[in-house]
């Protein structure tokens, strides 16, 4: 697994006519775990915590590594290494078709177009979305289009994944599909979430509020201490 580290990160965002907004305050944390979910409030700063594993965000004072590579300094290089899947396919679906937008991931490691296709051919395959791969993804389900979405940044072979909320648009039924997708992947991962049962399957969970990290431990606990922090009553996992 590779060695994450948050080094007394702080992001502020600059508002007119107001003072900046400070999003995170000095986060500080090192994840090696396998399985690492995040939970927390809208607006707690969980998501930007997120964006700043693959230099999507950059820290205001304080660093991002990963593997030992500086998120700014080595940004293109951790790019490489850390894979980003947002709450909306649509936002990252670009191309008209799964296809292509898998074909798209693999045009740097396959310069050959019948490489491509057929590298292509056996990532799709293996998510089993190979009879959906030239339908409109507008066409597709919202399990389809997510699970599309991972396909396409898993075909380069991140080392890291970083999935933000992924299951709020989805049904029951795609929602243990992407579950059980995701407990299968070799890769480290790394999530948001609202969905409390999926955040039981890491094996480390943060709570984030405020922009800063309330709690840090086991799962349980972790989904135990997040909702006496939203007044609910603790319920311990059927």
């Amino acid at each position: 697994m590779s060695r994450i580290e948050l080094d007394g990160v702080t992001v502020a965002v600059s508002l007119e006519d107001r003072p900046d907004k400070v999003v995170l305050d000095g986060v500080s944390a090192t994840l090696t775990e396998r399985r690492v979910g995040i939970i927390g409030a809208n607006g707690s700063g969980k998501s930007t915590l997120l964006r700043l594993l693959n230099g999507l965000v950059e820290p205001t004072a304080g660093t991002v590594s990963i593997g030992g590579m500086d998120t700014v300094r080595d940004g293109r290089a951790v790019r490489r290494q850390v894979g980003f899947v947002f709450t909306d396919p649509l936002s990252q679906l670009v191309m008209p078709t799964g296809r292509e937008d898998v074909e798209l991931s693999l045009r740097r490691s396959h310069r050959s177009r019948s490489e491509r296709a057929a590298a292509a051919q056996s990532v799709l395959d293996r998510f089993g979305l190979g009879t959906l791969a030239d339908q409109s993804v507008y066409e597709l389900s919202g399990g389809e289009r997510q699970l599309m979405a991972l396909a396409a940044v898993l075909a380069v072979d991140p080392e890291v994944l970083v999935l933000d909320e992924p299951s709020t648009l989805l049904d029951l039924r795609n929602r243990d599909l992407l579950r059980r997708t995701v407990s299968g992947l070799d890769q480290q991962v790394i999530f948001s979430t609202h969905d409390l049962e999926l955040a039981l399957d890491a094996e480390r969970v943060l709570v984030v509020d405020g922009g800063r990290i309330a709690f840090d431990g086991s799962p349980a606990a972790g989904v135990a201490y997040y909702r006496e922090l939203c007044g609910l009553p603790a319920r311990p996992r059927a």
